[in-house]
């Protein structure tokens, strides 16, 4: 990413941050007149979290895990609680304003004890309702990842491919708050299903090698027929995307960039391919997506399965003739309603689709990234049975 890239994202979500910080700030502290020092009190504590959010994100690349840990579990509890409360603040408002229009029209002489009181009702409703939001999906986060069983079918199946299953694990993000208890407990799961495949499509981790590879060491335990494959996603960029494919490959998971594989099963055969995430043109010298690349030279007459970490790519993949292609990176949405908000970014959010003769499946994802916190949208171990159409 160039320097001025750079500077225009961190200037806008520094923007962003300390917007939405005041906002909470005017609604649920100025304007409800807090006694002291409840107010002095509430005051700094809003705005040492709008200091120590983006300051929290560069620490985590510079000071060592065990440290940076603890103050990223507030950090990004934060984050999800003040989602909720920006969430509910703004419909507050709007009946706020409403109402209050419709005493100007009226000619209802202004009453600041009435203002207050509304003020205190609302803030006070609000709180409570973006607390529980959040504890509700601090827990969905924090339970067991569901097997989320799913039925495809495939024209053209090999007979002796009827049944193949793959488990799909996606956008994972070990990282500051997803650590290493969680990857032997995927890990023991997904060998448990004893799949013929396994695909992780992309966001595996949310750091550097140095600080995450121990974390991710389970993976060599994964066990499959025909292996395990993996793509690059976005935030594979954002930490050292070379590094962390020497170190996959290091651990026996075979990395498919801008590839296509054969699998073989008594006799018959199917294709498997997978791309770059299209981030990679902006960060790393030859990556980046290149479809026509990895379908080079292959059987039309074969089915084929495409791993690709965004599901915007469907249109090309319908158009080179893949026939199932399996992606993540939306997440689904992770919390309620920016699941509603996704979709303006991508053209499929979660679930199984179909584009012409192509089927597409996107993933929730397996983790989560940013709030530990999942609401409306739960996270999933994809266990996908393949059959004919």
């Amino acid at each position: 990413m160039s320097v001025t890239r750079l500077a225009i994202f961190l200037s806008v979500v520094l923007s962003v941050t300390a917007g939405i910080h005041y906002y909470l700030w005017a609604r649920l502290v100025r304007d409800v007149a807090w006694p002291a020092p409840w107010h002095t009190w509430l005051s700094v504590a809003v705005i040492a979290l709008a200091v120590l959010m983006p300051l929290g994100l560069m620490l985590t690349r510079l000071l060592p895990h065990r440290v940076t840990s603890p103050i990223m579990w507030v950090l990004f509890s934060w984050m999800g609680l003040m989602f909720f409360l920006f969430v509910l603040l703004i419909p507050a408002d709007l009946v706020r304003g409403v109402a209050s229009l419709i005493d100007h029209i009226g000619g209802a002489p202004p009453d600041p004890a009435r203002r207050l009181l509304i003020a205190r009702l609302f803030a006070g409703a609000v709180g409570l309702g973006g607390l529980g939001m959040a504890t509700w999906g601090f827990y969905s986060a924090m339970r067991p990842v569901a097997v989320k069983p799913v039925q495809i079918a495939i024209t053209d199946l090999p007979a002796n491919f009827h049944g193949f299953r793959i488990v799909q694990l996606s956008d994972i993000h070990v990282g500051p708050t997803i650590g290493r208890a969680f990857i032997d407990q995927l890990v023991a799961r997904t060998n448990a299903l004893q799949p013929d495949l396994i695909a992780i499509t992309g966001d595996l981790v949310d750091g550097n090698v140095a600080k995450l590879g121990h974390f991710v060491t389970p993976l060599a335990k994964l066990r499959a027929r025909h292996g395990v494959f993996f793509v690059t996603g976005n935030h594979e960029y954002f930490s050292g995307a070379d590094a962390w494919i020497a170190h996959l490959r290091s651990l026996g998971v075979t990395v498919l960039r801008n590839e296509r594989v054969t699998l073989e099963q008594d006799g018959h055969h199917i294709d498997l391919a997978g791309i770059d995430d299209p981030t990679g043109r902006s960060f790393a010298p030859g990556h980046g997506s290149d479809l026509p690349r990895a379908l080079a030279g292959r059987d039309p007459k074969r089915p084929l399965i495409l791993l690709a970490h965004q599901p915007r790519g469907a249109d090309a993949a319908a158009d080179h003739g893949v026939d199932l292609q399996l992606s993540g990176h939306t997440h689904g949405g992770q919390i309620f309603p920016f699941n509603l908000l996704v979709g303006l970014q991508q053209p499929y959010v979660a679930g199984l689709h179909r584009l012409r003769d192509m089927s597409i499946y996107v993933s929730t994802g397996t983790g989560y990234w940013g709030p530990p916190m999942r609401l409306g949208v739960p996270a999933e171990i994809t266990d996908i049975t393949l059959h004919p159409a």
